[in-house]
């Protein structure tokens, strides 16, 4: 079974002084239910859709300053039943939801980048192939039931791919991973490469922090050194897997998708006006 781990642990200078007491991650998005629109954090967001696909095992990777993150995914059985009483469903079904999970807690100890958080997850993890979500950054399919989240889940289930990444046409290449990608099927590549915000990119595509890993990822990350940023990159330590030729794919974003993010006011910006329409 596929475990899931929800990285939580940047500081969101970008979006200060909101940010200050309030994780970018907890940031509020909308979600349309039936007729009306509802208010949600961007982290639970992501849970959610990664409950409805079965996953039942969660390692959030968080800082220090972040314990409104786990209050929030945390069941309290008084105010659960308060909130019963007002017929708040929305609320008494996350709650059902947490108490069918398997939550894992893990902090990151000093912000040093994507890859040490990914590499703090390593004993919740185990032996078992796992999904890695940025808990800025979510794929809304706008009402299709075939989500990019349920192909990379089925794709780990069945592929003998040590890494398998998301990747989508972008305008600003130079701020994301960009992968150098060969077409293999309709809608998969073999990476080649993997550069993390290069200055002359090769391509206009960028990469999500969405991914799904064999425990092999942990070896790697152990080798890497700090790279851009001087931070830990996971994708220096997917360049080690390819370098060690070990099989990395890619699968596009479906047509019909949309990327939100709340990493900055710009990306924050859109993503109101994407889900409140």
């Amino acid at each position: 079974m596929i475990k899931a781990v929800l990285t939580a642990a940047g500081l969101g200078t970008r979006m200060l002084p909101m940010t200050k007491e309030m994780p970018k991650e907890m940031l509020p998005v909308f979600l349309k239910s039936r007729n009306n629109y509802v208010i949600l954090p961007m982290l639970q967001l992501i849970y959610e859709q990664l409950y409805g696909l079965k996953i039942r095992d969660y390692c959030f990777v968080v800082g220090r300053d972040k314990r409104s993150i786990k209050n929030h995914f945390t069941s309290n059985v008084n105010s659960q039943s308060f909130l019963a009483q007002k017929n708040n469903s929305l609320i008494n079904k996350f709650c059902k939801k947490l108490e069918n999970s398997n939550l894992g807690w893990v902090n990151q100890s000093k912000p040093y980048g994507f890859g040490d958080a990914v590499r703090q997850s390593e004993k919740f993890v185990g032996k078992d192939n796992f999904l890695v979500h940025g808990g800025d950054v979510a794929i809304l399919s706008n009402g299709k039931k075939n989500h990019s989240l349920k192909t990379l889940i089925k794709l780990g289930n069945n592929s003998t791919a040590s890494a398998i990444l998301l990747f989508r046409k972008v305008t600003d290449p130079k701020r994301h991973g960009v992968p150098t990608l060969e077409k293999i099927s309709k809608e998969r590549y073999l990476v080649k490469n993997v550069i993390e915000k290069p200055s002359k990119p090769k391509s206009n595509f960028g990469l999500l922090p969405i991914y799904l890993f064999t425990p092999r990822i942990f070896e790697k990350l152990k080798q890497i050194v700090p790279g851009k940023g001087n931070e830990y990159q996971l994708t220096d330590a997917i360049q080690k897997l390819i370098d060690d030729n070990e099989r990395v794919i890619a699968i596009p974003i479906k047509p019909y998708e949309t990327v939100i993010d709340v990493g900055t006011i710009s990306s924050y910006k859109a993503a109101l006006k994407t889900t409140f329409h």
